[in-house]
């Protein structure tokens, strides 16, 4: 048993980690680890139901976990009667009861979380330690040091800095593998017909799952989601022998393949492993050494260990920097003023649009698009249409397992919005149909036509990508990597620009908004 005056160690739900900095060096006779199901995280948003299974059931296993390897564990469950809800009332409460010398916790993910710890030494009568969250390649100091003076955060400079800093994927002579930094151009194949890729390993509910699941249906049915088929690995075990799976059957046609979109095939060749790996059941560089490991053993070409780990040390690591960097301010940014409410259709799924009712339907079921998906279809849609970006953001942070805000908001705001007027992205990735009609097969049999532009029956990505040039030209027309394209709309003539206006019009009119409380109860 822990001292009388032990220290307290609260864990939150995406710090699912043995070696969090934290517990780092605690001994179990004088530490309490302190894990909290509160109403206030689950709920701010609307979460998918998948998505508060995923957390509250790997919390449940973490916490068994730590008690079998004997140490002392205070868990409060959601319905425990005397719960707070909140994770300020309930290491409040935990004070009461073990009446800690002092409390030490790893720093939140999320900036408004950041924000009530820092209110805790003001709150408490013991001392309160934060420490780094060292789970990352890049802590916030380094990050701000790196930015300091540059006019653009250009990502691909950052991630030659990380692959520097972890050696990983360079020579011992500090070349990067295979010659080059970046193969990017090697993966951009689209689908092949008979693409069969391997199976995703599904990971059956055990009791402690199948708890969580009863849980929440009855409290939170409400929410978005389907729990029909819950899947997801919530041990550390499970998501390691998912990421076995990986690196033996799909990474050597990840590269290629992954932007490409099948219908019905949620899939394809990627990792699956963002779950996991977002609330602490995997290591970020230890899934990177094992990427490399399958380049140097022949299992797997450069092009796709290198765009495998670039999203890791790369874009991962970026998104937190630009996160910590630019808030709370990110929050509500909107320089392209779009107001649009989100369309009922993306709770619904019920929209003619094939590509957007597919990835719909995969979001609704497994909580889970892939990045082309939710850039490219998605997120192009709600860029393209003008949609709110606030009403954007609630939208991905609810939806998606894998979404926390630190790596959802940048993502929305700046890569598939442009809200923060490209201080993220340097050009808004607006695309027609013939985008995904080139990466998918979603446009065969759609009940839009791919090749109409204007008028009944066009593919409404077409006038819409039109639309929105012609009404953000000002802003966009200096653009080096965009501006090029008002020559184009220009040539087209008077009346071919009233056409794509006016059929973008039509379009935009006929959409219904989402009812009020999909996202958020106000």
């Amino acid at each position: 048993m822990p001292a009388r005056t032990p220290i307290l160690v609260p864990i939150l739900g995406d710090q699912l980690t043995r070696t969090l900095s934290s517990i780092r060096g605690r001994t179990k006779d004088d530490t309490v680890i302190l894990m909290m199901e509160v109403w206030d995280e689950a709920a701010y948003v609307k979460h998918h139901k998948q998505k508060i299974v995923l957390v509250f059931s790997a919390m449940r296993h973490f916490a068994k976990e730590l008690r079998d390897d004997g140490w002392s564990v205070d868990y409060v469950k959601l319905d425990d009667k005397d719960n707070s809800g909140s994770f300020t009332g309930e290491v409040a409460r935990a004070i009461e009861r073990h009446e800690p010398r002092a409390v030490h916790i790893t720093e939140a993910g999320e900036w408004r979380v950041q924000q009530a710890l820092e209110e805790w030494p003001d709150k408490f009568a013991c001392e309160v330690e934060i420490f780094p969250d060292d789970r990352f390649v890049c802590d916030h100091a380094t990050f701000r040091e790196w930015a300091e003076g540059r006019k653009h955060l250009t990502m691909e400079h950052f991630y030659r800095e990380m692959r520097r800093r972890t050696g990983i994927l360079m020579t011992d002579d500090g070349k990067p593998k295979g010659g080059d930094w970046n193969y990017d151009k090697d993966n951009r194949e689209p689908p092949k017909e008979d693409m069969d890729p391997p199976a995703v390993p599904h990971f059956e509910p055990d009791d402690i799952t199948r708890e969580v699941i009863d849980l929440v249906e009855n409290r939170f049915g409400d929410h978005f989601g389907s729990l029909e088929s819950f899947h997801w690995p919530v041990t550390s075990d499970e998501a390691n022998k998912a990421a076995d799976a990986f690196f033996k059957q799909r990474i050597e046609q990840f590269g290629p393949y992954q932007d490409a979109m099948v219908h019905g095939q949620d899939d394809m060749y990627h990792s699956m492993l963002s779950t996991s790996l977002n609330c602490g059941l995997l290591d970020p560089l230890d899934l990177c050494e094992r990427a490399e490991q399958a380049y140097e053993e022949g299992r797997a070409p450069i092009n796709s260990v290198e765009g495998f780990i670039r999203q890791i040390i790369g874009w991962r690591e970026y998104i937190r920097g630009f996160y910590w960097l630019h808030m709370p301010g990110l929050e509500s940014d909107n320089a392209l003023e779009a107001t649009r409410p989100l369309p009922e259709f993306f709770w619904t799924g019920e929209t003619d649009m094939r590509c957007l009712a597919d990835c719909i339907r995969s979001t609704h079921e497994d909580a889970h698009a892939h990045h082309i998906q939710r850039l490219m279809v998605l997120g192009n849609f709600c860029l393209i249409a003008g949609i709110d970006p606030a009403d954007v953001q609630d939208w991905y942070l609810a939806v998606y397992a894998d979404a926390y805000q630190w790596v959802e908001l940048p993502n929305v705001s700046g890569m598939i919005l442009y809200a923060d007027g490209g201080k993220l992205a340097t050009k808004p990735y607006a695309a027609s149909g013939n985008y995904i009609n080139k990466m998918s097969n979603y446009c065969k049999e759609c009940t839009y036509s791919v090749s109409k532009k204007t008028g009944e029956g066009a593919c409404p990505f077409n006038p819409l990508y039109w639309h929105f040039m012609d009404r953000h030209r000002e802003r966009l027309e200096s653009n080096h990597r965009i501006g090029r394209i008002y020559a184009t709309w220009d040539r087209m003539g008077d009346a071919k620009k009233r056409e794509y206006l006016e059929s973008a019009d039509k379009f935009l009119d006929s959409l219904q908004p989402a009812r009020k409380g999909w996202a958020r109860e106000n």
